[in-house]
């Protein structure tokens, strides 16, 4: 059974990515190392959210080199 993805994050257009943030972001969690990308399905991103919540879990810390923070 295939699941479409809902969350596609790309590690290289996040302008924490070789920060102390990556480190303790959920990708780097996940995937480990220097992370390139994450993909999650909507119910697996409702479950990082919920495991995050209760401090389980890092939070995703990706912010876009294109938004405007």
């Amino acid at each position: 059974m295939r699941h479409e993805i809902e969350v596609s994050i790309s590690c290289n257009e996040c302008v924490r990515r070789d920060t102390p943030d990556c480190q303790g972001c959920l990708v780097s969690f996940v995937v480990g190392g220097a992370p390139d990308s994450l993909e999650l399905t909507s119910s697996e991103a409702a479950m990082v959210e919920l495991l995050a919540q209760e401090q389980m879990i890092p939070r995703l810390r990706f912010q876009s080199v294109n938004s405007e923070a």
